[in-house]
């Protein structure tokens, strides 16, 4: 059964940013560089996957009801909207 959010968006944010620069940064950027990491904003547990489903689903194997923040390795957000360039092709 998939778990209800039980905070604000705001809060999520708050909490999910707060564990991840205070305990996980550090530990997590190098070899994960660009990877996704799935955090228990309520237990800190988290979990490193190449993609965001492959890192949900093993954290929610370990705490079912896990309230889930996802972030990418390295980079202020998991995703980015809107326009961007990409370099051409050498």
């Amino acid at each position: 059964m998939k778990s209800q959010p039980r905070y604000s968006r705001e809060e999520f944010a708050r909490r999910g940013d707060e564990i991840y620069e205070r305990l996980l940064r550090s530990t997590l950027q190098g070899e994960n560089e660009a990877k996704f990491v799935a955090i228990d904003i309520e237990t800190g547990a988290y979990e490193v996957g190449a993609d965001e489903l492959a890192a949900s689903d093993r954290l929610l194997a370990r705490v079912p009801n896990a309230q889930i923040w996802l972030r990418r390795i390295g980079a202020r957000f998991a995703h980015r909207f809107g326009f961007h360039r990409q370099s051409p092709p050498e």
